[in-house]
């Protein structure tokens, strides 16, 4: 029987990011991307179940909040 991994982990409450210093948004897209590696390493084989589709909203999710917090520290250049 396969694993089951709990991807909710990777889908904690966000910060207020508006509110964050630079220093502060450097650290959190750091841990952001670290758990995006994380998330890599587990990625299920089987592209048509629904671990996967977890996955991939997870992955998804992180990406694009990575994505906001580079937007916001450009904003503060």
């Amino acid at each position: 029987m396969a694993k089951i991994i709990d991807f909710s982990a990777y889908l904690a409450e966000e910060p207020d990011i508006e509110a964050m210093s630079r220093d502060e948004l450097q650290v959190y897209l750091t841990e952001l991307r670290a758990k995006l590696r994380e998330l890599d390493r587990h990625e299920p084989r089987s592209m048509t179940s629904d671990a996967y589709e977890n996955w991939g909203d997870a992955h998804e999710y992180l990406e694009d909040l990575a994505d906001e917090v580079q937007d916001r520290l450009d904003e503060l250049k």
